[in-house]
C-alpha cells in the first residue's frame, strides 16, 4: 500500500510540473523561448531530484491529505504548491505574448521574433535563486522525515522536532526555499508581470508559515524549546 501511495505522489507531482511547463508555452503562444525551456527543464529536474531524495514512506505521506489536516492549510498548500507556480507560468507566457517590450534580457523580442541577446543580470539572479531554493528544499526533505505536503502532527509516525541541517538555520526551510523559488522564477523568465502572482504566492507562504508555527508550538512536544534556540521562521535576522 505504501508503494502504491508513493507512486501516486510521484505521478501527481511530475504531472503537475509537466502541465505547468505546457501552460508556459501555451500562454506565450510560441515554442521559440529559450529561457522558457530552461525554466521547464530546471523545474522537472528539481522534481525528479526530490523524488529521489525522499523515501517511499514520506512519498506516501505526501500523496494525500492525512488525518488532522485543516481545510485552511490545504487551501494554502494548494496556492503555494500548485496555483501560485501555475499562475507565474501563465502570466510570464502572456507577458511575452501581449507585452514583449517589457520582457528583460534574452526574453525580449525584436520585430522578427525572440531576440538572441544576452541574459539580463536579473535573469542570472533568478537562476541563482532557483538553484539555491531547490538545494535548500531538497536539504530539508533529506533531513526531515516528517516533511509533509500539509500541516498535521504525524503521531502515527512518531512525529518529533527536527533540529539538524537547514532546521538549525531557520524553522521552516522548506517554505524559505519556496519563497526563493517564487522570487526567482519571474526573474529567470524575464517577466515583470509574473512578479504579481509571485508576490501573492509569497504572501500565502508567509501566512501559512505563521499558522503552522503556531500549531507546532501548541501541539508538538519540544517545539517551543526549539523555537527559543532557532529564533527565525524564514529569514535569518528578519523573521
Amino acid at each position: 500500500m505504501t508503494d502504491c501511495r508513493a507512486l501516486s505522489s510521484v505521478i501527481k507531482t511530475v504531472s503537475f510540473t509537466v502541465v505547468s511547463s505546457l501552460l508556459l508555452f501555451v500562454s506565450a503562444g510560441r515554442l521559440d523561448w529559450a529561457m522558457g525551456w530552461a525554466y521547464a527543464g530546471l523545474s522537472i529536474a528539481g522534481v525528479a531530484a526530490s523524488c529521489l531524495v525522499i523515501g517511499p514512506d514520506l512519498l506516501a505521506e505526501r500523496s494525500g491529505v492525512g488525518e488532522g489536516a485543516t481545510a485552511g492549510d490545504v487551501l494554502l498548500a494548494l496556492v503555494m504548491a500548485r496555483l501560485g507556480p501555475a499562475a507565474i507560468a501563465v502570466t510570464a507566457g502572456l507577458n511575452l505574448r501581449l507585452a514583449p517590450s517589457t520582457m528583460l534580457g534574452s526574453a525580449a523580442t525584436a520585430a522578427g521574433g525572440v531576440a538572441s541577446g544576452q541574459l539580463h543580470w536579473t535573469q542570472w539572479l533568478g537562476i541563482a535563486l532557483l538553484l539555491v531554493s531547490y538545494v535548500f528544499v531538497l536539504w530539508a526533505m533529506a533531513t526531515n522525515r516528517f516533511f509533509s505536503g500539509v500541516m498535521r502532527i504525524q503521531r502515527e509516525r512518531g512525529h518529533s522536532v527536527v533540529t539538524s541541517g537547514p532546521y538549525a538555520i531557520v524553522r521552516h526551510p522548506g517554505y524559505a526555499g519556496s519563497v526563493l523559488s517564487c522570487l526567482g522564477a519571474p526573474m529567470m523568465l524575464g517577466s515583470p508581470w509574473a512578479e504579481v502572482p509571485a508576490a501573492l504566492t509569497v504572501v500565502a507562504i508567509v501566512v501559512r508559515t505563521a499558522l503552522e508555527d503556531r500549531t507546532l508550538r501548541a501541539q508538538l512536544p519540544g517545539y517551543v524549546a526549539y523555537a527559543r534556540k532557532v529564533r527565525y521562521r524564514l529569514i535569518p535576522g528578519v523573521w
